[in-house]
Parts: C-alpha cells; sequence; structure tokens
C-alpha cells in the first residue's frame, strides 16, 4: 500500500484502522516498516489537527511537587528566593530565567513547560 501525508479525517481513520492491525509487526519485517511509516503520518497529523497547549508554568511546579512530596519551602530553596514563592503562586512575580534554570536542573522540568 502506498501511503501520503494525511490530509483528511477518514483517511486518518483508515490509517488508524491498519495501524492496529501491523501494531504489533517485528522490526524490520515489511509490517513492521509499515507500522513505523504509520505511526509517523498518525503523529504528524496528530499534532496538526489537535494541538496541546504546554501547562502553566505554575501548574508544572506545583504537579512536580506533588510527585516528590515537596513543601513551598522546599521550592523556595530551588529557586534561591524563599519569600518570593507566594508572589510566584500567585502570578504577582514572573519566574526569572535563573529560577527557570533552576527549577529544570533540581527538579527535571521541562524547559518548555516553564517558559510561556
Amino acid at each position: 500500500m502506498s501511503y501520503k501525508k494525511i490530509k483528511t479525517k477518514k483517511q486518518y481513520e483508515e490509517y488508524m484502522k491498519r495501524f492496529s492491525k501491523v501494531f504489533h509487526a517485528k522490526n524490520g519485517t515489511r509490517d513492521g516498516d509499515e507500522a513505523e511509516l504509520l505511526a509517523i503520518l498518525i503523529e504528524e497529523y496528530e499534532d496538526r489537527m489537535f494541538p496541546m497547549e504546554s501547562p502553566d508554568p505554575i501548574d508544572a511546579i506545583k504537579y512536580r511537587m506533588e510527585q516528590q512530596n515537596l513543601s513551598k519551602k522546599d521550592i523556595g530553596e530551588i529557586l534561591g528566593y524563599k519569600s518570593r514563592v507566594s508572589d510566584i503562586f500567585s502570578g504577582r512575580r514572573k519566574l526569572t530565567l535563573e529560577m527557570v534554570r533552576n527549577l529544570h536542573e533540581k527538579l527535571n522540568i521541562p524547559l518548555a513547560a516553564l517558559i510561556r
């Protein structure tokens, strides 16, 4: 079968149906290669048609805090400004470049999630 860039919902549905049939194919086989190509085409279509916004930086920080059981005091130490945590969380202050770097390095929060 010959594949092209997905342009319609119908074409997307057809490719998804075929992808579900070849999904478990072994790498290096004809079906495996087909599954890989379909995955690329489907992902490109979904990214184009259903874009996802980056999370709010504060939501990303709060999510990581919850994951790692961190307090606002812990975040203050990471930011280097214990007194500014409340201002940042309330939106009265923005994250500085230094704060973004610290959060990225120490909490492994993606830069894209911290910069808006």
